[in-house]
């Protein structure tokens, strides 16, 4: 038995932390590109994708701004006829039909990947149900945090989605993301923090197809270890962390900062939530248990 995960050799490079849900005036966000931009420049981001709906965002549209430092990732939200999904550095703007898996598989030929947007919004929680999660293949992830939400019907989160893909062996990353229209209301709310050898981005781009990234709500995560199947991370700003395996149920928690845990057989999966105070979490991608 041996754990496959997206944590292994993590020498050489750094943590970086961005967002790949972010609106303009472009769309129906209420600040223009150059002021979205500055504004998570000044909150210390080192990455960032517009994701305007329906309308791409491309390296000759960046061209024409001031990064201040920041990567700026091609793509842009798929919006018309269904439930959303985030298009992260294609090469062009794919067209929204009502057939989400053709959306799917059109991004991922276009060279991007796909992540399913806030699956939880709406009154009846039924944005993206989790039939449709199921039956549709090839995208690379889910928001498991959508900020925004938290202000609209449904709910920010989408933990039980996830942990029911997860128990069925699909290898799908959890993202948390703003989802920013309005910089006084959706800044900093959710971000991930990508551990990135080159800081470009192919480099963030390459992190994040691999999940080898936490997503976070504030709390942030200081070391991620694997040894044989042993697994222990360390977040000194949480107050507890849970460990979770298939299908959601807890194997582990710790009052502390700092947990290590022998895997077992039976886990299928597990993954670390680590909590700190008020509603700030972070959150480990799965470690499969693997022949």
């Amino acid at each position: 038995m041996r754990l496959d995960h997206p944590y292994e050799n993590l020498a050489g490079g750094q943590w970086l932390r961005g967002n790949l849900h972010t609106h303009t005036t472009r769309s129906d966000g209420r600040a223009d590109p150059q002021v979205v931009i500055d504004h998570y420049a000044r909150l210390g981001y080192a990455f960032l994708m517009l994701s305007d709906h329906d309308i791409f965002t491309s390296p000759a549209d960046y061209a024409k701004l001031d990064a201040k430092g920041l990567v700026l990732i091609p793509g842009n939200e798929v919006t018309a006829g269904g439930p959303h999904l985030l298009h992260v550095d294609g090469d062009r703007l794919v067209a929204p039909v009502p057939l989400r898996q053709e959306i799917i598989n059109a991004v991922n030929a276009s060279r991007g990947f796909a992540i399913v947007n806030h699956p939880n919004w709406h009154a009846h929680f039924d944005h993206c149900t989790a039939s449709q999660l199921a039956e549709w293949v090839g995208y690379t992830g889910m928001e498991i945090f959508n900020g925004v939400i938290a202000r609209l019907d449904g709910s920010p989160y989408a933990l039980g989605k996830w942990d029911m893909q997860l128990a069925r062996g699909r290898r799908i990353w959890g993202f948390a993301n703003d989802d920013m229209h309005d910089p006084e209301q959706d800044l900093a709310l959710g971000w991930n923090v990508a551990y990135v050898t080159d800081r470009s981005v192919a480099g963030v781009v390459d992190a994040l197809r691999k999940g080898r990234f936490y997503a976070s709500t504030g709390v942030g995560i200081d070391r991620i270890s694997v040894e044989g199947t042993r697994v222990r991370v360390e977040a000194k700003e949480a107050q507890r962390i849970v460990v979770y395996q298939k299908t959601g149920k807890r194997l582990a928690k710790a009052d502390a900062s700092v947990l290590e845990v022998e895997v077992p057989a039976s886990a299928g999966y597990v993954r670390f939530e680590c909590w700190g105070a008020g509603e700030r979490f972070a959150w480990t991608q799965p470690f499969f248990v693997a022949e």
